[in-house]
């Protein structure tokens, strides 16, 4: 009896699901089928920057199905840019932000599990150095809504270090400002769902990702030198900047 196959964690759904080249057939029964699996190992190795291996661990799957799954989307990628036509995205076997799984496209989901959400916290608002937060608010959630909360000081703990201090106390979706490539897969790694670039008041970015709606960037970026006091936060593609201390910049 075969064994049934792992769900794959995907965190963030496509915003176009399909693709039409202009001046190409865009014939519907000839159309390049790209699972949501697919499109989420392009999103995270050629677009968020991930080693596969970081990439296997966000999407709870093996590093062997991830470069299988890699392989198969680059290769229809090939083709439709090639070949012109339609592509489209949809079907697959995957859970959505902690959700229960969703197979072969289905777009109804069962409801939300119990989940801790942690924010880079200061003040009220999301800080925006992961690497050199104080403390963090940690959320808890039921159905959609916050049923608890509480800050918790990092005690000094640096980057290397911060991943663990999440992992430990059960946290499953960060939401930060401002982070490095190293603290990203860190993250990665210890299965925590990043959302980096947000900013404001931290108890309402937590209510926008409940309610799906969370303006970030996952390609913000800290650089950090050792030289100098400071640390310099870029965001792209429409990064957000809070203003004031700890801003984005």
């Amino acid at each position: 009896m075969a064994r049934p196959s792992k769900c794959r964690r995907v965190c963030r759904m496509p915003r176009c699901r399909e693709f039409v080249s202009l001046g190409g057939p865009g014939d519907t029964e000839n159309s390049l089928m790209l699972s949501v699996e697919e499109y989420e190992t392009l999103r995270l190795i050629d677009h968020a920057g991930m080693t596969q291996e970081a990439c296997a661990s966000q999407m709870n799957a093996s590093r062997t199905t991830i470069q299988s799954l890699y392989a198969s989307a680059r290769r229809k990628l090939a083709r439709f840019v090639v070949e012109g036509g339609r592509l489209r995205i949809e079907g697959g076997h995957f859970e959505i932000c902690g959700r229960d799984c969703v197979q072969f496209g289905q777009s109804h989901l069962k409801g939300d599990r119990h989940m801790k959400i942690a924010v880079t916290y200061e003040n009220g608002q999301v800080f925006q150095h992961f690497g050199h937060t104080q403390a963090f608010k940690i959320y808890t959630a039921q159905d959609g809504k916050v049923t608890a909360s509480e800050v918790e000081d990092t005690n000094g703990s640096g980057h290397g270090a911060l991943a663990g201090f999440l992992k430990e106390r059960g946290v499953d979706v960060l939401i930060c400002g401002g982070i490095g490539a190293g603290a990203k897969n860190a993250l990665a790694e210890a299965g925590i769902q990043l959302y980096a670039g947000a900013c404001g008041d931290a108890d309402a970015q937590v209510a926008s990702f409940l309610e799906g709606n969370l303006t970030y960037d996952p390609n913000t970026e800290c650089h950090h030198h050792d030289h100098e006091d400071g640390h310099h936060c870029h965001g792209h593609e429409g990064g957000h900047g809070c203003g004031g201390h700890g801003s984005c910049h």
